[in-house]
């Protein structure tokens, strides 16, 4: 019996399959930001975030995030991220962005004027401490 040879097509699918695998965790594996003079991006993956330091009502660490309903978005070993809803705004439309890259440290919570809360740190603590402090600093900037 002769040896069958796979179809080259099925070694495109493959490697394309490994390419689109390997992107996916690159996308997801840190909270990637970027600056501008009145506000800040936030992206992980898929998941997307326009903040504007004009709309920020209360910055302020928290220890823990509140319990909250996933309406989508995902958490794996110290990695949570996603748009939530919290327990007690079910009723409502509040949503509940979280950017986590280590749930063990603290959080910075925003609040904002429409009353959207996001919760975000970086993997490394000494990160989100100087994250914390230029954010402070660009929100009181703007309401003098």
């Amino acid at each position: 019996m002769g040896v069958q040879k796979r179809h080259w097509l099925w070694n495109i699918v493959i490697v394309i399959t490994v390419i689109a695998c390997l992107g996916a965790f690159v996308a997801h594996y840190k909270n990637w930001m970027r600056m501008k003079p009145d506000g800040m991006t936030i992206l992980s993956g898929i998941y997307y975030h326009e903040l504007e330091f004009k709309n920020v009502d209360q910055l302020e660490w928290v220890e823990k995030i509140p319990p909250m309903v996933r309406l989508n978005g995902f958490s794996a070993f110290e990695k949570g991220k996603g748009v939530y809803q919290e327990f007690k705004d079910t009723l409502t439309d509040k949503k509940v962005y979280v950017f986590v890259d280590n749930f063990e440290q603290q959080k910075i919570r925003l609040v904002q004027k429409d009353s959207s809360q996001l919760f975000l740190n970086l993997k490394d603590s000494l990160d989100t401490i100087d994250l914390f402090e230029l954010l402070k600093g660009k929100t009181e900037e703007i309401t003098e």
